[in-house]
């Protein structure tokens, strides 16, 4: 029922944003048209600024603490917080946009981007000029928020896709830890199916995956595709036949005990972090976000190490990206842009705000910050940093940023990777309707 309250929100707000697609369409073709270096300026009368963003009780309390010490610092400047968690915050932002009241400062997620900003809902960034300096933010980084030229969020933190290891379990079997720099799908597959029978099923080889898009656009990448057009038009670009092979993978390994049973992976899948196979010490292995290497720790208080994602080119290819947590974005009817500027340049590039979120939304994407945090970072997360740099050499640019619409794309894949597996649909059949609704889901979108 949710879905059908948020599209029946998204419908408010389409009509809300129809008469302004058009001119933002037409601002972001070609090359943005350059505003004066200072941006707007800085009142001295009383401004309220609202906030939103989601997240758990620790996020929400580390981030009164940054409006607390902002506001310190600033006396006629007033943050009024607005938050939720994520299941009901998408909901709750479509309402307060169809409303026309949308909050100054907004928390984004890269799969709403583009849809917002297509609807003429977020700032362009590059507007605020001088207020909110953005040179050390590396060029691939910052242009995950931007679209068409026109920079509609800065990103906040990067993490990038990971198979988290169980190493005192693999100890424990008296297998070794496998070589992340040269091995393949085949190898983590045989491994897998190891682990499963010289525990004798007490431990599952690895955690399944197949349920949201980071798995799938390393996997396109690594055979030459992109989920999307790369050419930024609302396109499904990956094909049946990778699709096919994607899956079939899963379900081979899946029928070969390498992964749990069908039941049990749904099972946990909607359990959330802390009852996941890898949380709870059944899986050797599983797929998972650099940021979430503390939170599965602590949860399974054993030894588990991040390891690049299998390839079959020994990661010849530049396969993997760094993905931003979120992004930083701003309403574009706001009536304070300057004092919006203000507070987005504290919290991107102030060391008094890094020393309070330290990694809490991720590994700072801010060159300089990074550099200045990293110290101050507790063990799991310096070892996070150096991942990412470590993983480096096999980042290329990022995939093609998601087209309105497609936000869907967790809820399609999730539904097709369940009928595989319940052998509703061969994995070439999968393919075939994926693509026709996520198509669906874009195109619908664009009306």
């Amino acid at each position: 029922m949710r879905r059908n309250r948020t599209a029946a929100r998204w419908a408010q707000f389409a009509a809300f944003g129809a008469a302004t697609t058009l001119a933002l369409t037409a601002c972001a073709s070609g090359t943005p048209t350059e505003e004066p270096a200072a941006g707007p300026t800085l009142s001295d009368d009383p401004v309220t600024l609202t906030f939103t963003w989601w997240g758990n009780d620790v996020r929400h309390e580390i981030t009164q603490q940054l409006i607390d010490a902002f506001e310190a610092e600033h006396d006629n400047i007033t943050i009024e917080p607005q938050y939720t968690d994520w299941a009901g915050y998408w909901d709750k932002l479509a309402t307060t946009v169809a409303a026309g009241d949308a909050p100054d400062i907004i928390q984004m997620d890269e799969k709403q981007l583009s849809t917002y900003a297509a609807n003429g809902v977020l700032l362009d960034l590059g507007s605020l000029g001088d207020l909110l300096p953005t040179g050390d933010f590396p060029d691939s980084v910052l242009g995950t928020g931007a679209l068409d030229g026109t920079q509609y969020g800065i990103p906040v933190g990067i993490n990038t896709y990971t198979y988290m290891a169980n190493t005192d379990v693999l100890d424990s079997l008296g297998i070794d830890l496998p070589d992340d720099e040269t091995w393949s799908w085949d190898d983590l597959n045989e491994i897998a199916e190891e682990v499963t029978q010289k525990s004798g099923g007490a431990v599952i080889g690895s955690q399944s995956w197949g349920f949201e898009d980071g798995g799938l656009n390393n996997w396109l990448r690594q055979h030459g595709e992109s989920l999307y057009a790369e050419d930024g038009s609302p396109e499904v670009a990956a094909t049946e036949k990778t699709l096919a092979a994607w899956w079939q993978n899963l379900l081979d390994v899946t029928e070969a005990g390498g992964t749990p049973d069908p039941s049990a992976t749904i099972e946990r899948e909607s359990a959330g972090l802390a009852e996941s196979f890898t949380a709870t010490n059944q899986s050797a292995f599983g797929p998972w976000w650099s940021n979430q290497v503390a939170a599965l720790r602590s949860a399974s208080g054993q030894t588990l190490v991040p390891l690049m994602v299998p390839t079959d080119d020994e990661g010849e290819g530049a396969a993997a990206y760094y993905k931003p947590s979120m992004f930083w974005s701003a309403s574009a009817k706001t009536e304070h842009p300057a004092e919006v500027a203000l507070f987005l340049d504290y919290l991107s590039n102030s060391e008094e705000a890094a020393d309070l979120l330290l990694a809490e939304r991720g590994v700072p994407a801010n060159d300089k910050i990074r550099e200045y945090i990293t110290p101050k970072l507790g063990e799991v997360d310096q070892e996070v940093v150096a991942f990412l740099d470590e993983i480096a050499p096999r980042v290329g640019d990022a995939p093609p940023a998601t087209p309105p619409g497609g936000g869907a794309i967790e809820t399609i894949i999730d539904q097709h990777t369940q009928k595989v597996l319940f052998g509703e649909l061969t994995p070439a059949d999968a393919a075939k309707s994926f693509i026709k609704e996520l198509q669906q889901a874009l195109d619908d979108a664009a009306i």
